[in-house]
Parts: structure tokens; sequence; C-alpha cells
């Protein structure tokens, strides 16, 4: 755990968290004005809860409206469960160096069955309508096989400018017909450290790979027209990782297109990979559109992946993907764009 939460890409980020912060920013959060939050969670016990968890147990069931829930600056080594029956859960912070939520659980077949690998995650979320704002979410278990940072089965879940750092499997999008939409910030890990069945937007988020292994593993059930979709992003690797793959299918009709991203990474140049099975190139559905980079090489892409064209390429955005699953029940047509308070 210690050489996980050491690493680069986060040991400055506790460097921060820890108290090691300016005057000034101690001063903005003793002044902020809180009073649009139902509650507030600090460590120091100035807050209505010491812990998140504690926050969310403390929600009401099914709420008419959103509960908002603002996190003070601090590590918070718990893991976090928002269930079905807490939807419209808000968590915010005004920096997502100042909140860091971590975990170190992993799949451990013997002790904990063939399906904990689905039980190991930081933060998971269940209930509906769920928004998050600059937290940082880590599964410190390091690379020891399947470690989630995020489980997320919700529908019209959004996560703005957070960051998810991990290794396999760092984010779990679940949930056969759920929307999940990912506007900014960054995700971290090693094999498939984006998989699952939701249809789950990126939208100008950076992707970083540490090790040479698959980018995603998408599960889309058939017949639904999106799944990972990333727009206008970046794919990074860490030093000496010299061979990635932008996907491969964990189930046969596995949807996944990547629109105008800067493939700043070494992507082999077929792109994609069949896991074994080249039944599914006739059902699986990979494809890019404008992208660039030293990794992008679409003379040389698999055969059986796509490359958009520009009327194709122009219908990859958030508003369309949502809107071709908007449901009658829907509280907002532009759910994914709502506004939460500012401190």
């Amino acid at each position: 755990m210690a050489a996980v939460l050491l690493r680069r890409s986060l040991s400055a980020l506790l460097f921060l968290t820890l108290g090691i912060a300016s005057a000034e920013g101690a001063a903005q959060q003793a002044t902020a004005d809180l009073s649009a939050y139902e509650m507030v969670v600090s460590q120091d016990g100035s807050g209505d809860h010491t812990t998140i968890q504690s926050a969310i147990l403390a929600a009401r069931a099914f709420p008419y409206g959103r509960v908002d829930i603002f996190v003070r600056d601090g590590v918070y080594s718990e893991q976090v469960v928002v269930p079905s029956w807490n939807p419209r859960v808000t968590l915010i912070r005004e920096s997502a160096e100042s909140v860091v939520i971590t975990h170190g659980s992993h799949f451990d077949a013997v002790a904990r069955g063939h399906n904990s690998t689905f039980e190991t995650a930081t933060l998971r979320v269940s209930g509906d309508d769920f928004h998050a704002r600059n937290l940082t979410i880590v599964n410190s278990a390091g690379p020891v096989g399947q470690a989630l940072a995020l489980f997320v089965d919700a529908d019209r879940a959004v996560f703005e400018d957070c960051r998810f750092i991990g290794h396999q499997d760092t984010i779990y999008a679940a949930g056969e017909g759920r929307r999940q939409y990912f506007d900014g910030g960054y995700v971290e890990g090693t094999t498939d450290f984006i998989f699952g069945q939701a249809t789950a937007v990126f939208d100008h988020v950076h992707l970083h790979a540490r090790a040479e292994s698959y980018v995603t593993a998408a599960s889309t059930p058939e017949g639904v027209p999106y799944g990972f979709v990333f727009l206008d992003g970046r794919l990074t690797a860490d030093p000496g990782v010299d061979s990635l793959l932008l996907g491969r299918p964990w189930r046969d009709f596995a949807r996944t297109v990547f629109v105008r991203t800067e493939l700043d990474a070494p992507v082999r140049p077929a792109g994609w990979d069949d896991w074994g099975r080249p039944e599914t190139h006739a059902t699986v559905f990979y494809a890019e559109y404008a992208t660039e980079g030293r990794g992008a090489d679409p003379g040389s892409r698999a055969a059986w992946s796509h490359r958009l064209t520009d009327a194709q390429g122009a219908a990859y955005t958030p508003e369309h993907i949502f809107a071709a699953l908007a449901r009658s029940w829907d509280p907002d047509p532009a759910w994914f764009r709502r506004t939460v308070p500012t401190p």
C-alpha cells in the first residue's frame, strides 16, 4: 500500500491533503458558505459527520430533492457505498487535490470467493442521479489483480473533474442500460482499467496506462447503440510501457469509440484485440475518429475495426448519445449538464 500511495501521481496529492496547505487555502475553507449543503463531512469533528459513509447513511431514503454533501479536506480511508435507495446524492469539494477516498481491497478467490472482484470498490454508487465533483478515488491494493476504485451501476451518474487511481479494473461502469458521464478528470490503471456494460461517456478525460495491457474491456449488451465513448481526451503511459491496445471485448457486442483523442502512448498498430475470439469481429464495434499522436495509426488498424466518417463523428456528442437512450421518466433531458452548489 505504501508503495502505491507514494507513487508519483498520488504522492503530491497526499502531500497537499495531509495539511501541508497554504494559509490562504485554509482560510478559504474556514470562511466558505456551506449553508446550501444538507451535510458537511469533516474529520476534525467540525462538520455533521466525520466519515463520508456516515453521511450517506444519514441521508433520507428516496428523497424528494437532492442531498448535497460537502466534504472537507482530508484522506478518508474508508469504503463508501451509495445504495440504490439513496438517489440524488451529491459529493463535492472545491479541488480534487484536497479530498482522497482510499481503500485497499482486492480480488481473493480463496478467502472471499470467485465474485469478490465486485466487492473491492473504494466507492460503489448504485443510487441514481449521483453527482461527484473534485474527488480522488484510490484503490491502494497495488498490482495484485482485480481491485476497483469505482463500481458504478447507477443511472444518470455524473463524475465531474474526479480522479480514479488503481491498477487492474480501476473503473467498473456497470449496469445494462445505465448512463454515466465523466466530465473531465483522470483515470489511471493497468489491465482493462475501464470495463463494464454501461453507456459511459468520458469527456475531456486523461487516461493513463501503468503497464503494457488493455485500456478497456466493454461488455455492451446486444442492441445498445453506445458503449464506452471517449471524447476530446488524452491517453498517456508510464515510461517503459512499450505496447498498449485500446480495447478487447469482455462480451460479444462490446462497443468502444475514441473521438478526437490524443493517443500520446505506444498503441500497437492493430489498435484492438479480439481476446482470442475471432467470431466477435462481426459483432463488436470498435472505432476511432480524428485520433492523433504517436499511437494513432489508422492505416494499420485491425481490419474489423472502423474509422468514422465526418458525419458519423459529428454524431458523437453527449447530447446525441444520451438522447438515443432517453427514458420517459428522466427528470431532465440535460441531466448530465446539471449544476451543483459552489461554496
